[in-house]
């Protein structure tokens, strides 16, 4: 009995695992969860929270929206960020629906190829944007003053699991 058990626990497991491996990346359930992660992120949670955070044109949230390039602008996705209890908190991820304001928000965009490099570290956003890895559009000066927690989101990429081999829907 208990080695059933063991194999059917290790069957939904595995079927679990192969669910969220099947999310392609920044699909709207995979941005969903970006925005879970982010808010176990200290480094994005905290060190967003003072000038970031309240640089929202008066809204009240920010906005950052993503794609990969090679499956196009069609596929684009969002992350609302919101001072919440002092922190700079998700409040929302998935399919972009909002006109970003490119004075506090942030669109970025980059080969499929250049998120899995930066998800696994392998070089930061100041590289990326500079040899032109990552498109960018939005307030680049207070993005390079926020450069760690920059990266931190970056790195997301390569936390939250995510199907490279096709394009969101």
């Amino acid at each position: 009995m208990k080695t059933t058990s063991l194999i059917i626990a290790a069957g939904l497991l595995a079927a679990a695992a192969s669910a969220q491996a099947a999310t392609p990346l920044m699909s709207t359930e995979w941005t969903a969860q970006a925005c879970d992660a982010w808010n176990k992120e200290t480094t994005l949670t905290t060190g967003l929270a003072g000038d970031w955070i309240k640089n929202d044109n008066g809204r009240g949230y920010k906005i950052i929206q993503m794609y990969r390039t090679d499956c196009g602008d069609a596929y684009k996705t969002e992350m609302k960020i919101a001072g919440k209890d002092g922190k700079a908190m998700c409040v929302y991820g998935g399919r972009a629906q909002s006109t970003p304001d490119l004075k506090v928000d942030y669109v970025m965009h980059a080969e499929t190829a250049r998120w899995t490099e930066m998800g696994k570290g392998e070089y930061g956003p100041m590289k990326g944007m500079m040899f032109g890895r990552l498109k960018f559009a939005g307030p680049k000066m207070e993005a390079m003053s926020v450069m760690g927690p920059f990266e931190s989101f970056l790195l997301l990429v390569g936390k939250v699991p995510g199907d490279t081999a096709v394009c969101p829907k």
